[in-house]
């Protein structure tokens, strides 16, 4: 069964949902199906080879033969809490938001909705949002 179709749909709908909240271009009428896996994102996370680039935050993870020196870290405490449609675009489309001296791989031959809505739901999973504290006269 072809998969590049169904996340080439998905590709479409966020290429075209940078960070605006309203209009054409807003990701705020996206959304994944409810029903992501987090113990199957993190599965497919690991078969699909994330892990060689990257670490979760309060995960462990195998670890991989080939990695960078300083490893993407995902999820952690935010101020914000990303959206599914900001971590679809990022695996999806990666250049915008790729550090310099890294590439991504493209996963749009090898990676099926599913294990899409599941990694994203594994993801955001690791991420906690804490509220700056206001102080008084900078103390």
């Amino acid at each position: 069964m072809p998969r590049s179709p169904a996340l080439w749909a998905v590709a479409a709908v966020l290429i075209a949902a940078p960070a605006c909240d309203t209009g054409r271009h807003s990701p705020a009428g996206f959304r994944l199906p409810p029903d992501g896996s987090i113990e199957r994102g993190k599965a497919a996370f690991v078969e699909l080879g994330c892990n060689q680039c990257h670490d979760v935050t309060g995960v462990a993870l195998p670890k991989a033969q080939t990695r960078p020196q300083a490893p993407v870290v995902l999820g952690g405490e935010v101020t914000r809490e990303p959206t599914d449609g900001r971590l679809v675009r990022s695996v999806i489309w990666p250049a915008p938001q790729t550090r310099e001296g890294f590439t991504m791989p493209h996963y749009e031959e090898k990676m099926t909705v599913r294990q899409l809505t599941d990694i994203v739901a594994f993801i955001q999973s690791r991420y906690t949002v804490r509220r700056p504290v206001a102080t008084m006269g900078g103390y």
